[in-house]
């Protein structure tokens, strides 16, 4: 067993009624589609250089969650053997850790299999925690696909969750792939959001349709599919006011504006992506119930995996609900945010490098 290996687990130091379509909103402004020449296509050869450092990031942003869950399984087992008490402990430690009832289960119930009469390397524990979580992860890995154009893109969340942040990043991912893009600054009481969504336009070469502060969403929303289907463009990216998933009079607003959407476009929203903070921890799997009740979320976003020791509760949230899972974020940068890979997340999650 390697000392690296070893230390990062900890074992190092021991052995073991519906409201009518609004009128178009006053004072729409489209801002022009600059030229986006931070976004060319990168050269075909630099695809595993990439990969190699999105796993990079990944396993540093999640390595407080890793390191949490090797911490106190460290310290859990010094026997020499494994036994019916430890393996208890240690699936409180993975509930704990916000990975599920079921997933942790599972792993003790594998761990159990004829091995009590012998020790644990780290190694194996580590293993073993990685296919699992991949089991549970793995069908839910799906990429966006964007269909015929216009596609109709609704993101939507609660506040401080990335929202914004997000749009940009998939926009100059959808650049990048030769997409035309049209952002709808849907948050009208944030002058913030709709300035950094701007900001957004101007670097993927994005057009932009903004408000007056504290217009009317859905009459937004109305004009900028207007203005998508006028100029052809492929994608329309929706962005909306964060709001607390317990506030009746904000999610009937949301309502509102997938109302409008399907009065405009009787098959869109085309997808709906719920932003989720892992910092929130089980918060998360509540609003997961109640964004997906309102508004028929289509599929999950996971941002700030960096920021917490928690980052589990992304298996528990995929258990539970088995919605698809597009894409995580590890940081703010344009590279930090890219389409979910369930076995890389199980590795880096596992302490795997």
């Amino acid at each position: 067993m390697s000392e690296g290996r070893r230390s990062f687990w900890g074992f190092g130091r021991k052995k073991a009624a519906e409201a009518p379509a609004p009128e178009p909103a006053p004072e729409v402004e489209v801002e022009p589609a600059p030229a986006p020449p931070a976004l060319a296509e990168a050269p075909a050869d630099a695809e595993p250089a990439e990969k190699k450092g999105w796993f990079s990031r990944l396993t540093s942003g999640l390595s407080r969650s890793s390191n949490n869950l090797g911490d106190k399984v460290s310290s859990l087992f010094t026997k020499a053997k494994l036994d019916a008490s430890s393996l208890q402990d240690l699936e409180d430690i993975l509930i704990e850790a916000d990975l599920g009832v079921d997933t942790a289960m599972a792993i003790t119930d594998r761990l159990s299999e004829g091995r009590y009469a012998r020790g644990i390397e780290p190694e194996e524990l580590q293993d073993v925690l990685a296919s699992e979580v991949e089991k549970v992860l793995a069908p839910l890995a799906e990429p966006l696909e964007f269909g015929p154009s216009p596609f109709v893109l609704l993101v939507v969340g609660v506040n401080g969750t990335g929202k914004t942040t997000t749009i940009g990043k998939i926009a100059a991912e959808q650049r990048r792939r030769g997409k035309s893009i049209t952002l709808a600054a849907g948050d009208t009481f944030r002058a913030a959001a709709v300035d950094q969504l701007k900001i957004w336009g101007e670097r993927t070469g994005a057009h932009v349709v903004a408000g007056a502060a504290g217009a009317d969403p859905a009459g937004l929303v109305f004009e900028a599919i207007d203005a998508v289907q006028a100029r052809g463009d492929d994608l329309l990216i929706i962005d909306t006011a964060g709001r607390l998933q317990n506030k009746a009079e904000l999610m009937a607003e949301l309502e509102k504006i997938v109302r409008v959407i399907k009065r405009r476009m009787p098959d869109a929203p085309h997808a709906v992506l719920l932003t989720l903070d892992a910092t929130t921890g089980q918060n998360a799997m509540n609003q997961v119930d109640i964004f997906g009740k309102t508004v028929g979320v289509t599929g999950l976003v996971m941002t700030k995996l960096d920021g917490t020791a928690r980052g589990g509760i992304l298996v528990a949230i995929a258990a539970k609900h088995g919605l698809p899972i597009h894409y995580i974020g590890v940081g703010e940068g344009i590279d930090d945010l890219a389409p979910f890979e369930a076995k890389d997340f199980a590795r880096a999650i596992a302490g795997l490098g």
